[in-house]
């Protein structure tokens, strides 16, 4: 099969690989008719992201039809079921998935012993990032084996297309979890750093949770526009403001009752001091991540306020304000999204109409188009914000004549294409 593989830092390839096989009793094989590149994934493209080797399948936002299914799946999954499947793996039965808490998953971290290293205890296993959780091949490509598969994939209606359900696996989950560990208050003012997909669906979601205000802070004029129209925000150019001034002018000298870093460890703050002094420890292998972001919304937060980190940090970062986060009384929450949680209730609000999740799409693309696309996403070109790949699609030359043929598409079960109409962003 087809698949887009890495092989070191900003080389990305479409492979031909072995297809995937069942090898535990609960797998079943699913052949991938949408996937997509998430702002995570720029994080291998960059090299940041240790234990990756070369040949590793990309991929982690993906979803298909069941074609193959092992035993222990049969009675929850049949040929043919169309499904997602969340990022983070999880085996439904340990002490935290019975919480609820499955990004922390014991069991589905084949290779916990590298990450009880590097963090202390292993975090789930994780679908196409690195060998440290777990090794496992992503779904950037026509098949994929999903493990634990009558507890990790989830059937979903024939009535949805691809574009309205695929965010569920990751960013949609992820952004809401993100304004939900913020504590929302009535009355409360939200700032959100970065309006990339996740930072969209964070503003969208902190709407939805009761938010008064939500403020968006970036430097990518289609972003911004994005948050402003889409998201009904107030936005900050940090290119052409200070942050820290504008978002205490906007809250009358409080600062914002709650702050989502939705960046994570590759923040870019224009010339300021720290951001600089950050850039060049990292070019030098002197710290693993830019946390700019982080340090700006513990100063900006007000006394007794929340900071919320759903963007990805790999390893160390230094000169975190300590001090002004525990002389100001704030909380801290963070983690990777506990998807499973999240997929029926998120899944009601799509089909309500709340909201449509394809509205972040920009660009839809083969499978084969996947290299050049992870170059543009990342260097935010052509107004990408969202990269919605088709493994079933045939290369198209021109981008976005791809991009409109394939709006409101899903690939039907028998997988011919099947138009369908695309319900407008509310």
């Amino acid at each position: 099969m087809k698949a887009l593989c890495w092989h070191g830092k900003g080389d990305v390839r479409i492979d031909t690989v072995p297809d995937p096989v069942i090898e535990e009793p609960r797998d079943v094989i699913i052949r991938v008719t949408s996937t997509a590149i998430c702002g995570s994934d720029l994080h291998l493209l960059d090299g940041y992201m240790p234990t990756m080797e070369s040949g590793d399948v990309l991929g982690h936002e993906f979803m298909g039809e069941v074609v193959e299914v092992g035993a222990g799946a049969k009675g929850k999954l049949a040929r043919g079921d169309r499904v997602i499947v969340p990022f983070c793996i999880a085996c439904g039965d340990c002490f935290f998935c019975r919480k609820g808490l499955t990004s922390a998953c014991d069991r589905s971290n084949r290779n916990h012993q590298i990450a009880e290293k590097a963090m202390g205890h292993s975090p789930a296993g994780m679908f196409g990032y690195s060998h440290m959780l777990g090794g496992f091949a992503g779904g950037q490509a026509e098949y994929a084996r999903v493990p634990f598969a009558d507890f990790q994939a989830f059937k979903v209606p024939d009535d949805l297309t691809d574009e309205q359900v695929l965010f569920l696996t990751d960013i949609f989950p992820t952004g809401y979890m993100a304004a939900e560990n913020c504590g929302i208050e009535p009355g409360d003012t939200v700032a959100v750093w970065g309006c990339g997909p996740v930072g969209q669906f964070a503003i969208r979601s902190a709407w939805m949770l009761g938010a008064e205000r939500v403020i968006a802070i970036d430097r990518v004029a289609d972003r911004l526009e994005m948050a402003r129209t889409q998201g009904r925000a107030e936005t900050i150019n940090f290119a052409e403001h200070s942050v820290f001034e504008r978002l205490q002018e906007l809250t009358r000298g409080r600062g914002p009752d709650r702050c989502i870093d939705a960046v994570g460890c590759e923040a870019h703050a224009g010339g300021t001091f720290d951001a600089v002094l950050d850039k060049a420890k990292a070019a030098l292998m002197l710290t693993t991540d830019r946390v700019h972001v982080l340090r700006e919304s513990i100063m900006c937060c007000r006394k007794a306020g929340t900071v919320s980190v759903p963007g990805v940090y790999i390893g160390m970062g230094d000169k975190i304000p300590l001090g002004a986060f525990v002389n100001k009384g704030l909380t801290l929450r963070t983690g990777q999204t506990h998807v499973h949680r999240y997929i029926k209730p998120l899944l009601e609000k799509i089909r309500a109409k709340e909201i449509d999740p394809s509205f972040v799409i920009t660009h839809r693309a083969p499978l084969d188009d996947a290299p050049e696309l992870y170059k543009t996403f990342r260097d935010k070109k052509d107004g990408c914000m969202k990269v919605v790949l088709k493994p079933g699609m045939a290369t198209v030359s021109n981008e976005r004549e791809a991009s409109a043929r394939m709006a409101g598409d899903r690939i039907s079960v028998d997988g011919v294409r099947d138009a369908t109409t695309a319900i407008p962003a509310l």
